[in-house]
């Protein structure tokens, strides 16, 4: 029997609709859960991203799921990447992948400690730890005020020694980091508006309460299949190594993981793919959708190779590192980008020639939709690409 053959047609409809564009959601954490998790490096991404998804999207909606509800969590994980979670599936995705990065960066730290002269670096850690969490007992604080109370934070370590990068700084956001990494804490509202990026912190047993789930409530080994689950049922079928680089997991780890589930091998256009057992049927076409999705979006990023969407345009649309901006969709295929003027004014720019009129005009509405979302506020991406920054200028 030869193998499903999923043509780019095929995983262009299950994109429009698995993705939440071609049909849009109204609750933010739902949302959430149908991508996995959200990219939180830029925070503008996570409220754009999920603006782009809602039926009634409002800055609002995700501020109140991200710091009244907290139904939603920011946290590091897959490639040491700062990802939104929900809540309730938070062991899931820290058993699987934070776990592995916290070991990482606490030696990394331990060892920044020492090169600064530190003699025991993990008993030094361990009473910062402690200082720390006596400082965020009365509520939370943002990383200056915490140097304030815990003065040891503001000791120099050297980073980056032999490269071009080479620098001393102080080590609050380096232990700030570890500490959140390993569940002591977590990263509040930012100070100043909601594209900022000096998160407020606090004790993670104060912020989340009873609504987290038991940090021991699943395995290793049982969360990386569930989340290779999770993956596949929104990004499937895709191959191996698209999985692979999402993860950023050995491919020992990855291999376990994908032979726990009835995982069935399939044609991508001459490419081997994965996709779940019983998820073989195809997606019905979905009605002409268009989508204004920003920088570092999980749709775009969900994928290593990426030609079936992306076409020609990885170099006016990707930096150098492999970010992208944002970008003009319609019906699950990239077909532009757009920017925002200083004053900020959206404005797109096709990279396609054949955008018939009635793409066109729900391109122009989706540019009004999202101008009404962001108002007068300008969001400048972490990492420009060259046709942002064109369109920008």
């Amino acid at each position: 029997m030869s193998a499903r053959t999923f043509t780019a047609a095929d995983r262009r409809a299950r994109l429009g609709r698995r993705h939440r564009l071609a049909e849009r959601g109204t609750d933010v954490t739902a949302v959430t859960e149908d991508l996995v998790v959200l990219h939180a490096t830029d925070p503008a991404t996570v409220y754009l991203s999920v603006a782009a998804r809602l039926a009634s999207p409002s800055i609002d909606a995700v501020a109140s799921a991200l710091y009244e509800e907290r139904s939603v969590a920011r946290i590091l994980a897959m490639r040491r990447t700062l990802f939104i979670v929900p809540v309730a599936h938070l062991p899931v995705v820290e058993r699987s992948s934070t776990d592995a990065v916290a070991v990482v960066e606490r030696q990394r730290l331990e060892g920044f400690l020492a090169d600064s002269g530190i003699d025991d670096p993990t008993a030094w850690l361990a009473e910062a730890a402690t200082e720390v969490i006596e400082a965020l007992d009365g509520g939370g604080a943002q990383a200056r005020q915490i140097t304030a109370l815990v003065p040891r934070l503001a000791t120099k370590i050297p980073m980056g020694a032999g490269t071009k990068w080479a620098a001393t700084a102080g080590a609050t956001s380096r232990v700030l980091g570890v500490l959140a990494n390993e569940g002591v804490l977590i990263r509040g509202q930012p100070a100043g508006q909601w594209t900022g990026r000096q998160y407020t912190w606090h004790l993670r047993r104060r912020w989340l309460g009873e609504s987290e789930p038991a940090p021991d409530s699943v395995t290793a080994e049982a969360a990386s299949t569930e989340l290779v689950r999770r993956w596949l049922r929104t990004f499937g079928p895709a191959a191996f190594d698209d999985l692979k680089w999402w993860t950023g997991w050995r491919v020992r780890q990855l291999r376990a993981a994908v032979a726990d589930l009835d995982v069935v091998e399939v044609d991508l256009d001459g490419r081997p793919g994965l996709v779940l057992g019983d998820d073989l049927g195809d997606d019905p076409t979905p009605e002409p959708w268009v989508a204004l999705l920003p920088s570092l979006d999980p749709t775009p990023m969900g994928w290593k190779e990426r030609d079936w969407y992306l076409g020609p345009h990885r170099g006016p649309l990707f930096d150098r590192s492999g970010n992208i901006g944002p970008t003009v969709w319609a019906d699950g295929r990239i077909v532009g980008g757009w920017s925002q003027r200083p004053d900020g004014e959206i404005v797109t720019r096709l990279l396609e020639d054949d955008v018939d009129s009635g793409t066109r005009d729900r391109i122009d509405a989706e540019v009004s939709r999202l101008q009404a979302v962001l108002g007068d506020t300008v969001v400048k991406p972490s990492f420009p690409t060259p046709l942002q920054r064109e369109l920008s200028a």
